[in-house]
């Protein structure tokens, strides 16, 4: 049996070959009846686009792509730039490029290889895609963002380091929201606080920590450079930043982690010091991932917008907007909001 072609759905539909097309690539300026009635005909026909085809009848290829970092190890994925994070991201992505009929491919970048230029060069080359999504450290590598401008691929940054004139970006405030979580440990009654730091490849790490300080300061409280951790966003270096934290003469009444899955080793090393929580230590953590409300008891954390940053992101691509730039021309800035999640591992401190 002959497979449907573009010029059987216009025969059903009773419309030009050019309208077809037009409505298969999801372009603007249709009547919507007119739209409706193509969908109709290519439905009752079992009619689909063949991708290649549509590439070669245009500029387009329909492929939006998103850089994620290729050098994490396993433990990492399945943390804070983990299997959650990625999942997150691929959502919003994956349900916005569907609706707009557009693939979306996942591509690893090795940051810290000498052959990232030839690597991105040659990546941009073969597939020709119509847009980028640069998830961190991408989103901030001069290289990377080269590369983008000089091919003339429109892509836009999700939770960039840097703002300035380095092309549009859908963020969230990380010095905000992690101002807001110590706030919070502080409003509770804590005066020691203590910090696990994440990964500080990734912009978000240095921020979160800018935001504690900034907290614990504004109130007046001290800030001890003991009560200050190094993490890398997995739970084993969360349960020994806070093995170490709650070995201190004057130990930390509660603890921000930068991260849920820090956060989580924060849980097993209060266990393992016969600390319960968060009646002698509080704990808190970061992202509101499924582990976060998995956990006992469960984690008072910050929910990061993901699935909504990757889907306007995806939509921006789409279209156009990541190709124009916003007021005085700036390029696009979009910031999204972050929500404080009080559960149960957050208390007032005892006495």
């Amino acid at each position: 049996m002959a497979s449907v072609t573009i010029y059987d759905v216009a025969a059903r539909a009773d419309v030009s070959i050019k309208t077809v097309s037009r409505v298969m690539n999801n372009e603007p300026n249709v009547r919507p009846q007119m739209r409706e009635r193509v969908l109709e005909a290519a439905s009752a026909l079992g009619y689909s686009p063949n991708l290649s085809a549509r590439s070669l009848a245009g500029s387009r290829s329909f492929v939006i792509a998103v850089f994620v970092d290729a050098s994490l190890t396993l433990d990492h994925w399945r943390s804070e730039r983990g299997s959650d994070y990625l999942q997150r991201i691929q959502l919003g992505a994956t349900v916005e490029s569907r609706a707009g009929g557009y693939h979306l491919l996942v591509e690893l970048i090795d940051h810290d290889g000498p052959r990232v230029r030839q690597e991105v060069g040659a990546l941009l080359a073969a597939l020709k895609p119509d847009g980028v999504i640069l998830t961190p450290p991408s989103c901030d590598n001069a290289v990377v963002l080269e590369l983008l401008d000089k091919a003339g691929t429109p892509y836009v940054r999700l939770g960039p380091e840097k703002p300035e004139g380095l092309g549009p970006r859908v963020h969230m405030d990380d010095v905000a929201a992690a101002k807001e979580m110590t706030e919070h440990l502080a409003d509770l009654g804590h005066r020691r606080i203590g910090f696990i730091m994440g990964d500080p490849r990734y912009g978000a790490a240095p921020a979160r920590r800018e935001g504690y300080i900034a907290a614990m300061k504004a109130r007046g409280l001290k800030v001890d450079k003991a009560w200050i951790r190094d993490g890398d966003f997995t739970f084993e270096s969360g349960h020994r930043a806070a093995a170490a934290l709650l070995a201190l003469p004057d130990r930390p009444t509660a603890i921000f982690a930068s991260n849920d899955d820090m956060a989580l080793g924060a849980l097993a090393a209060a266990a393992e010091a016969e600390l319960s929580v968060p009646g002698d230590v509080s704990v808190a953590g970061f992202d509101d991932s499924p582990v976060s409300r998995l956990s006992r008891p469960q984690l008072t954390t910050i929910r990061q917008p993901l699935v909504e940053m990757s889907t306007l992101a995806t939509k921006m691509l789409i279209t156009g907007v990541a190709r124009s730039s916003g007021t005085e021309g700036r390029p696009r800035d979009e910031l999204l909001p972050f929500t404080l999640i009080h559960r149960a591992s957050t208390a007032p401190p005892k006495g």
